[in-house]
């Protein structure tokens, strides 16, 4: 059945006047800066922010560099990321893998002798796919979650829902499916669930559905 006082309280909020706590394009502009899960491997530390791999002063530097470099490759992903070690390298060797995929980034790590290499993915991460749910929060937000929504461990807040028009428009059982929390197991679904569920959004923008990382 409908979680009735969780609707109610949601509307209760929206009634109030009570204005979203992130408008679209500001929760957008940082969705994709911490897209870590609880307990996934490879914190991105502010210190490594990344740089353009390809004709950096960084891609310079490589490939006149002699000593030996540690090297980690950071996939991101579009919903977590992970971390995989690829060992000690030249300064060339880094600097050949750049040029090999013009698409990843570097940027130094907080030793100097630590090289980090980034590569954006458009999917999910393993975890993600294992542990991702889509729900509505208390304030009546669409929001990502690590487990199902009961659990509260909220990785993602895209937008606030209207919550009155979604109820005049949409089947009861999709509302039971919310309440409870969409399972989205691969990026098909997550992007039908977006897509599905930003026609009820309390603002239109067109990024919605075409974040950036």
């Amino acid at each position: 059945m409908m979680e009735f006082s969780l609707w109610k309280n949601i509307k209760k909020r929206i009634r109030r006047g009570r204005r979203p706590m992130w408008t679209l394009g500001g929760v957008l502009a940082i969705l994709y800066a911490s897209l870590l899960w609880p307990g996934a491997a490879g914190h991105l530390q502010a210190a490594e922010a990344p740089l353009p791999a390809a004709g950096s002063g960084l891609l310079e530097e490589l490939k006149e560099a002699d000593s030996p470099l540690t090297v980690m490759l950071r996939r991101i992903y579009v919903c977590g990321e992970e971390d995989k070690p690829l060992g000690i390298m030249t300064g060339k060797q880094v600097a050949g893998l750049l040029e090999q995929n013009p698409d990843w980034k570097a940027a130094r790590g907080t030793d100097v002798d630590r090289v980090v290499l980034e590569q954006q993915i458009d999917d999910l991460s393993a975890y993600c796919k294992a542990n991702a749910y889509i729900g509505v929060d208390k304030e009546g937000n669409l929001t990502l979650y690590d487990g199902v929504p009961k659990k509260e461990k909220v990785v993602r807040t895209f937008f606030q829902l209207d919550v009155n028009y979604m109820e005049s428009n949409l089947p009861q059982d999709k509302l039971d499916q919310l309440a409870k929390g969409i399972r989205v197991s691969d990026i098909d679904e997550y992007n039908s669930v977006l897509s599905t569920y930003s026609d009820y959004a309390v603002e239109k923008n067109e990024k919605v559905m075409n974040p950036a990382y």
